[in-house]
C-alpha cells in the first residue's frame, strides 16, 4: 500500500505502517493471542457469577439467561477446574418482513471457569438450572480424621 497515494506522507505514517507490516508477517508471533483465546476471555468477562461457600459445599451461581439446560455444559477437568459454559444464538425469525428495530440482549457463548479447592468433591457435583439461573453444587469433602499417635513397645535387650 502506498501511503502517497492515499494523501498520507509523514514520517510517523510511515512508521507505523511499517510497524503494522511487521506485526501482520510475523505470523508465528508467541504474544498475538489465538482467537479461540480472546473469545474465550470475551466470554469469561460477560458472565456474571457468584461463589457461595456454606459448610458442607461450594455454590457456583452463574446467570445463563434464555439457555434451556441442554444449552448448558458443566465439566470438571482434570486440574480440579470447574467449567461451566453455554451459547446463546439469536432467535430465528417466525414472521416474514420482521426486522430488529434495537438488540440490546446479549447473544453468543457464556463461560467461567473456577478452581476449585482441594476439599471439593469433584465425583459428586450437582447443576440445577431454573429460570436461567443456574447452580452447580460442589459438595465438601470430609475433613481427614486426625492421625492416633501409634505407641510403640519397647523391648528389653
Amino acid at each position: 500500500m502506498d501511503l502517497r497515494l492515499m494523501g498520507i506522507d509523514s514520517p510517523i505514517f510511515h512508521a507505523l505502517h511499517h510497524v503494522l507490516d511487521a506485526a501482520t508477517d510475523d505470523k508465528s508471533s508467541a504474544n498475538i493471542p489465538s482467537g479461540a483465546y480472546v473469545r474465550d476471555a470475551k466470554a469469561m468477562a460477560a458472565t456474571p457469577a457468584d461463589v457461595k461457600e456454606y459448610p458442607k459445599s461450594y455454590a457456583f451461581i452463574v446467570d445463563m439467561p434464555g439457555l434451556k439446560s441442554g444449552d448448558i455444559k458443566v465439566q470438571v477437568e482434570e486440574d480440579r477446574v470447574l467449567l461451566i459454559s453455554g451459547e446463546r444464538k439469536r432467535e430465528e425469525e417466525k414472521e416474514a418482513g420482521a426486522k430488529y428495530v434495537r438488540m440490546e440482549r446479549r447473544i453468543g457463548k457464556l463461560m467461567r471457569k473456577f478452581v476449585l479447592p482441594e476439599n471439593a468433591d469433584t465425583e459428586a457435583v450437582s447443576a440445577v438450572c431454573q429460570d436461567g439461573v443456574l447452580t452447580v453444587t460442589v459438595p465438601k469433602l470430609a475433613p481427614p480424621e486426625p492421625k492416633k499417635p501409634k505407641t510403640i513397645e519397647v523391648k528389653i535387650a
